[in-house]
């Protein structure tokens, strides 16, 4: 991909995450494609909100604090 395209697909995505997400962009540009993708994502398909286990899990996997 060249960069005269990726700009302007970044761009909107930023906005987009703005936006819906309420990040800024500094937030925008720390998150990885994944977590990007994750966040927009649609619901489970059984309507399902994240159980407390599976937050707990998710937690403990992504913990960045130092120490």
């Amino acid at each position: 991909m060249s960069d005269a395209r990726f700009a302007p697909g970044a761009v909107r995505l930023a906005g987009l995450a703005a936006r819906l997400l309420g990040w800024r962009p500094a937030e925008f540009w720390a998150a990885t494609p994944a977590e990007l993708a994750c966040v927009l994502a649609p619901p489970a398909a059984d309507g399902s909100p994240l159980s407390r286990s599976d937050l707990n899990r998710m937690m403990e996997r992504e913990n960045d604090r130092p120490g």
